[in-house]
């Protein structure tokens, strides 16, 4: 019988003949290793054994309601710890909603006016197929589900201009 390198250990061991596509070896580190992979892949891929495993939780849990409150009566390191990440997460999360690289300036870039769109090609050949559109910079008050929102109209002009334009 051939020697094969266990999945979870790495060391070379003989696989049994009753398991033709072993992967593991006996150890029992290695074996609960390979439940736990088994476990985690058909968490995964399989939405029946996953709702299963939700409802299990939750019925032992109804079951064993001071369970968590008697763990941190008994483990004050591991209710230290978890109250100092808690705060770093919730001061890392604040300091994100407070500036943002990416956010808008309040000072709007670009100002009313009308403009022609281009598409963007190369070269400077002359455009039939381009579109005059007017912008018209609003106000706050005119964003949607402001107070002015039902006065707000669109002004778009596509296509070639027409007279008097």
């Amino acid at each position: 019988m051939e020697c094969r390198r266990c999945a979870a250990c790495d060391r070379a061991f003989r696989p049994r003949a009753q398991v033709p596509h072993q992967g593991y070896c006996a150890l029992a580190a290695c074996q609960r290793e390979r439940r736990r992979r088994w476990q985690q892949s058909k968490l995964r891929s399989d939405a029946d054994y996953r709702a299963n495993q939700r409802q299990a939780q939750r019925a032992w849990a109804d079951g064993h309601g001071e369970y968590w409150r008697e763990y941190r009566a008994s483990h004050p390191d591991y209710t230290d710890r978890n109250r100092l990440e808690q705060r770093r997460r919730d001061r890392a999360r604040r300091s994100a909603r407070l500036a943002k690289m990416d956010a808008p300036t309040p000072i709007n870039p670009i100002p009313s006016g009308t403009y022609r769109l281009l598409a963007a090609t190369a070269g400077d050949l002359a455009k039939k197929d381009a579109w005059t559109v007017k912008i018209t910079v609003i106000s706050e008050d005119y964003a949607p589900g402001g107070k002015a929102d039902a006065i707000l109209q669109r002004e778009d002009v596509i296509g070639a201009a027409g007279p008097g334009c």
